[in-house]
């Protein structure tokens, strides 16, 4: 029965993956996500249908368009592959059963994948993407099985929207710039409905320890536009992932 399950979602998540892919590129250009079906971005010709599987394709073409020879982008297998691997990964951290929070937990990841990457490409978070989390955050927590309270996620949606925009605000008006735009504030409220104050809490404090040290390694500059819609995406795997183990761990170290 188990192999069945790690079948079918490998199976529904690397076809998820490929659809991401196709979110990834057409939203930032807010073209149509359903028509026409996948083309090479360059020559703009049709991928046959028998190139388009998920992952496989990619190395039947040797990584190259048929018709125009342009390479594929790395990206293209990479989030075919990720989508598998965490949504497996989470199928197994939550004890291999398809429970109400398997399912909750995949959502966010879904959008997480989607977000992360025309961040980290276009800098920029669109309203279709984060803004609906904020509501399916709040039906998941007014249902059953939900691994959080309506109060937990309530206090964490709202926490880190106030956190977040109380940050950006002050920084516009010490800077005259503006530090996080309004995708990340929206990006937060919708994770903490989702994960509640304290996982908000621990995504925040995670996310920023990693862009901080990004940010030094890669020494780059203040002045020029940093994504940081990425780096809480991560952080909040992590704390799904992770999260209470470290909690755990960390205050295990006061108990010695």
């Amino acid at each position: 029965m188990i192999y069945a399950q790690i079948l079918l979602i490998i199976v529904i998540s690397s076809a998820l993956g490929s659809f991401f892919n196709v979110c990834i590129y057409r939203i930032p250009s807010k073209k149509s996500i359903v028509f026409p079906s996948s083309y090479c971005p360059t020559c703009s010709k049709p991928i046959p249908k028998y190139l388009n599987i998920p992952l496989i394709g990619f190395f039947l073409t040797m990584g190259k368009c048929r018709e125009c020879g342009t390479k594929i982008h790395w990206h293209y297998p990479f989030v075919e592959f990720l989508t598998v691997l965490l949504m497996l990964s989470l199928f197994f951290r939550l004890g291999g059963e398809f429970s109400f929070v398997y399912f909750k937990y995949a959502i966010l990841i879904g959008f997480f994948i989607v977000i992360f990457f025309i961040d980290l490409f276009h800098k920029i978070i669109p309203d279709v993407l984060s803004l609906p989390l904020i509501p399916l955050g709040i039906i998941a927590a007014l249902l059953p099985y939900n691994d959080i309270s309506l109060v937990q996620s309530l206090i964490g949606g709202v926490s880190g929207f106030l956190l977040f925009y109380l940050l950006s605000l002050s920084f516009y008006k010490v800077t005259g710039k503006i530090g996080l735009g309004g995708g990340d504030i929206k990006l937060i409220a919708g994770i903490g409905l989702f994960v509640g104050i304290t996982g908000i809490l621990f995504s925040i404090l995670i996310s920023s320890v990693i862009a901080l040290v990004v940010i030094l390694l890669m020494r780059h500059d203040l002045k020029k536009e940093f994504p940081f819609g990425p780096f809480l995406i991560t952080g909040t795997l992590i704390y799904i992932f992770f999260g209470y183990r470290i909690i755990n761990w960390y205050l295990g170290l006061f108990l010695l």
